[in-house]
């Protein structure tokens, strides 16, 4: 395995063990998210510069515009529970 590919598998863990692990607060389930979808962005950039191919050279763009939006819908929902509840904690939102 070479380094490049394993500092992005090590980062993924990291963060999804940080997603798993540290799930207290929203935003930090947040940072670790992000730091998941860097580090699947990297990883299909390299994939798609190893290959070649004009086809998949779109894809990490297709993925990083989506990163985006799932980050500013994360943040907004962040705003609206501080606002609602005075407090990002996790335990004070409620699912249904």
């Amino acid at each position: 395995m070479s380094p490049m590919k394993f500092t992005i598998c090590s980062a993924f863990m990291v963060s999804l063990t940080g997603l798993v692990l540290h799930r207290t607060h929203l935003l930090s389930a947040l940072i670790c998210l992000e730091g998941l979808m860097l580090s699947l962005f990297s990883g299909l950039a390299l994939w798609s510069m190893h290959t070649g191919s004009t086809m998949l050279s779109i894809s990490p763009m297709i993925m990083l515009t989506l990163s985006a939006c799932e980050a500013s819908t994360g943040l907004a929902i962040l705003v609206a529970t501080t606002r609602t509840h005075g407090s990002d904690v996790m335990q004070t939102l409620n699912l249904l």
